[in-house]
């Protein structure tokens, strides 16, 4: 699992790199043909993670349940976000992973309620849960390329 581990760490790094060098302004911009922002694309796979990982394993969460109520799929962009929100996610976007992997080192994830994704991937495991949660992380890290690359050219950059 080390390589997953190390998968997940890259993908984390890259969405926490948008999250750093994306003004407040365009974090929030919902492009043209997008129903949602760069910010939310981030932090929806933080909640997205919890959920996959944690609650499916039936722990509790290592977030607050703000994230998962707001962030989880179908929830709407919050259009208000303050600076220091995207400065909590900042931090999260790393301790979530630091965690995940302590928990799993520790042995955490003993029981795990099998789910069906809605791309339709059955999860089984943990380490199901674990490299899914990757293609799902990059895949919205993709959709934030492309909203960046929608918002350079609204803004004609």
């Amino acid at each position: 699992m080390n390589y997953h581990f190390q998968a997940h760490r890259q993908v984390r790094k890259n969405l926490l790199s948008i999250l750093q060098n994306n003004s407040h302004e365009d974090l929030l911009l919902i492009p043209d043909g997008f129903n949602n922002n760069m910010y939310w694309n981030i932090a929806h796979t933080v909640a997205t993670q919890q959920l996959l990982h944690y609650y499916l394993s039936g722990n509790p969460f290592r977030i607050d349940k703000y994230w998962i109520e707001t962030y989880k799929k179908g929830t709407l962009p919050n259009l208000n976000v303050q600076k220091s929100e995207v400065e909590d996610l900042e931090f999260l976007l790393t301790e979530t992973s630091k965690i995940l992997m302590k928990d799993y080192d520790s042995d955490f994830f003993s029981d795990y309620t099998p789910y069906t994704t809605s791309f339709g991937m059955d999860l089984k495991s943990i380490q199901d849960a674990i490299i899914f949660n990757n293609m799902h992380e990059s895949l919205h890290y993709g959709y934030i390329m492309a909203q960046k690359r929608a918002i350079l050219g609204e803004n004609g950059r």
